[in-house]
């Protein structure tokens, strides 16, 4: 759909569609198939390693900073209560030399039932007296002196089964420093190990992420270099009827911004929201694996949420495209304005410009702030959502931390990766916008892939390998509308070596003939053949080369002289180049250049005169050598003296090539073998100038205008 000033805006698409645009973007994507999951892959790997940091502050905390024992001991062996909780946890205990005493760690009683645990201090069989283990293969008599082992649960440090001690917390405490880092000398060794297996991770997710962004920002560049070349493909391809509905700028826009567009959602969006949706399910996961029951309480946050991230998708969605719309608007005009900034200041409309410009600049800083709004409320709601989560954690967790049914390294933990949660919520929220943007260029982009308004060429294409240019049309009918036609039941035939001229009125249908000829387009009716094969029949390469056209609009190319005439082609050397510019009579301001052959020339060669312009034209016409040489209008923009030399030029070519001239000045048709006049897509008269002239037509009017004209032009000067 195409909005104000010729942009067009995004489309409301729906999801089947959009499945649609997927499924064709995964066609071109299918080559870098292997690439692509190894960069997905990649982004696993990099959401496991951000996974694991919170939890790996967990096992430092509760393995090693608060490493603690906590003694169970039943006041009566045959307690029917201490059976029952050594039946059922018996694997989680450590037994001490004691009889019916055991000590079970604080990640151990973790795994025990809250309400066993509730059970086991109601009853007095759970102790809340904290214990340190120290291994058996350590001598603690340096340590602590006095009474160890007598063989009760009551001794300031208890023996276990297997030769370890346990130690009070309060006199473990009461140590110096320096003793005290000797006794958690593992305690510390398990840090030193945690925190190298962190910077480990921590290097491995560099690389891994420098590789995954590598991979995926190669595979997309790679893929828009396709889509870009099937675009131009395509492009080239058209009919120039496909031109003539499709402004320029869009047919650029399609080329650059949408492709860019496509591209970012290819590495901002599809790799990005994979590794964010990954990071949702992995921390929902492993919350519920540290503690299901606050887990499920924390989960009573996610429908408001998602609710939020909907509502906000939604404003963002169409406030952007209201901010596009501006900017397309601001674009527009900039560009019409500033080409036209010489007819601005010639009538002294610089105010009313300004007033204009000034609208529109207030309608986009308004789309601005509406936007900014949006976020403005969005991010802040968000961070209080995550506050929020926090201080229930805070609150509920630490009261639970105090009742000892969780540990403070399982909190910190969930507090982590509490605010982890948040930041892929808010990623995916914000990459929606790229998505809609993305899926509208992607849309535009298919459309005009599947435009194929191209002339189709024959399955059995010809190339003769002489050609002599004898052209005949054969009752031509042909209209760019099919209801309005321009040519009606032409026919005439150029022969070999001969000079055909074609004239008449503005809108006679002059130029659709040439645009035939050059089989830009094929006739509704009747037929055209060069050398007795109709064009249809022709290979596209060799009609190219047996035909050339030079047009009254002189096409510049940014590069050098050589480079505007050979347009490229390989075939074509230095000397046939300057062969070319020879005859056509540009050799002499072309050797009167800076660098000759080697001048670079400005964008449409704004350096050159608009003579100049036309003999580099007439070169580039003339240095394939064709049998057949059209020009249209080649010199109504040139002066006498430089008409003088393509006159020259002309009759020099005439003999040994077939030559059609369209023109609006006679004098340039004066010496052809023959004349066409033609008169609202008919061909009125034919005849020699001096023929025509006897006539006293359409010919003889248009000829007695042309001399008025030139006339009048006399007496101004």
């Amino acid at each position: 759909m195409m909005g104000e000033y010729g942009y067009a805006e995004e489309g409301k698409l729906g999801k089947p569609y959009n499945l649609k645009l997927m499924k064709r973007l995964a066609h071109f994507a299918r080559p870098y198939t292997k690439k692509v999951v190894v960069g997905l892959l990649l982004s696993i790997f990099v959401a496991l390693f951000d996974l694991c940091v919170p939890y790996l502050t967990k096992i430092v905390i509760d393995r090693y900073i608060l490493a603690s024992w906590y003694e169970i001991s039943g006041k009566m062996v045959s307690d029917p209560a201490y059976g029952e909780l050594k039946q059922r946890y018996g694997s989680l205990m450590d037994k001490s030399a004691v009889p019916s005493v055991y000590y079970i760690s604080n990640l151990n009683l973790k795994k025990i039932d809250p309400a066993d645990i509730h059970l086991l201090k109601d009853q007095g069989l759970l102790g809340s007296k904290r214990f340190y283990r120290i291994g058996p293969d350590r001598d603690i008599t340096r340590w602590f002196q006095g009474d160890h082992g007598r063989g009760t649960a009551n001794s300031a440090l208890t023996k276990m089964a297997d030769g370890a001690s346990m130690v009070p917390y309060e006199q473990l405490e009461r140590l110096p420093k320096k003793e005290l880092l000797q006794v958690r000398a593992g305690d510390v060794s398990g840090v030193t190990r945690v925190a190298g297996v962190f910077f480990v991770l921590l290097l491995l997710s560099l690389g891994f992420s420098y590789a995954e962004y590598y991979i995926m920002e190669l595979t997309g560049q790679r893929i828009m270099q396709d889509m870009r070349m099937k675009l131009f493909d395509r492009m080239q391809a058209q009919t120039l009827r496909f031109f003539d509905r499709y402004p320029v700028g869009t047919l650029v826009t399609r080329v650059t911004n949408d492709i860019g567009n496509l591209n970012e959602m290819f590495k901002s969006v599809l790799i990005t929201v994979f590794k964010d949706l990954f990071m949702i399910v992995g921390i929902l996961a492993v919350l519920l694996y540290l503690n299901w029951h606050l887990a499920l309480l924390c989960f009573i946050l996610l429908p408001i949420i998602f609710g939020l991230t909907f509502i906000f998708s939604f404003m963002a969605r169409e406030v952007f495209r209201e901010l596009r719309s501006t900017v397309a608007r601001i674009n527009a005009f900039l560009q019409e304005r500033i080409s036209g900034m010489a007819i601005i200041q010639l009538f002294v409309r610089e105010t009313s410009q300004m007033r204009l410009f000034a609208g529109l600049n207030r309608e986009n800083y308004q789309a601005g702030m509406k936007q900014i709004r949006v976020f403005a409320l969005f991010m802040p709601l968000m961070e209080l959502l995550s506050s929020l989560a926090i201080g229930f954690l805070i609150w509920y967790g630490g009261g639970q931390v105090l009742q000892e049914e969780m540990t403070l390294g399982v909190l910190v933990a969930f507090i982590g990766y509490i605010q982890m949660f948040f930041k892929p919520i808010r990623d995916i929220s914000e990459k929606y916008n790229i998505m809609q943007i993305a899926m509208a260029s992607m849309e535009r982009i298919f459309e005009f892939i599947d435009k194929k308004e191209v002339l189709h060429p024959s399955p059995f294409p010809r190339n003769p390998s002489r050609v002599e240019g004898h052209l005949v049309f054969d009752h031509v009918s042909f209209g760019y509308d099919p209801e309005k036609r321009v040519l009606h039941d032409v026919s005439f035939q150029v022969k070999p070596g001969e000079t055909v001229a074609i004239v008449g009125a503005t809108g006679s249908g002059k130029t659709t003939v040439v645009s035939l000829v050059e089989r830009f387009y094929d006739p509704d009716r009747g037929s055209i053949t060069l050398d007795g094969i109709d064009l249809r029949e022709w290979s596209n390469k060799g009609l190219r080369n047996a035909v050339s056209l030079c047009l009254q609009d002189v096409f510049i190319f940014s590069g050098t002289v050589s480079e505007n005439i050979s347009l490229g082609r390989e075939d074509l050397k230095h000397e046939r180049v300057r062969r070319a510019a020879q005859t056509a009579n540009a050799l002499g301001f072309i050797e009167g250049l800076e660098n000759g052959f080697d001048q670079e020339l400005g964008e449409q060669g704004g350096t050159l005169s608009g003579g100049q312009r036309q003999l580099l034209s007439f070169a580039r016409a003339l240095a394939g050598d064709p049998r057949l040489l059209i020009l249209d209008e080649a010199t109504s923009s040139v002066d006498p003296e430089t008409e003088r030399l393509i006159q020259t030029a002309i009759s020099k070519m005439a003999q040994k090539r077939t030559t059609l001239i369209v023109a609006h000045r006679l004098s340039t048709v004066r010496d052809a073998d023959r004349i066409l006049v033609m008169h609202h897509g008919r061909i009125r008269e034919q005849g020699t100038h001096e023929e025509l002239m006897s006539m006293e037509g359409l010919y003889f009017k248009l000829s007695r205008r042309w001399a008025r004209g030139i006339s009048d032009q006399s007496s101004n000067l």
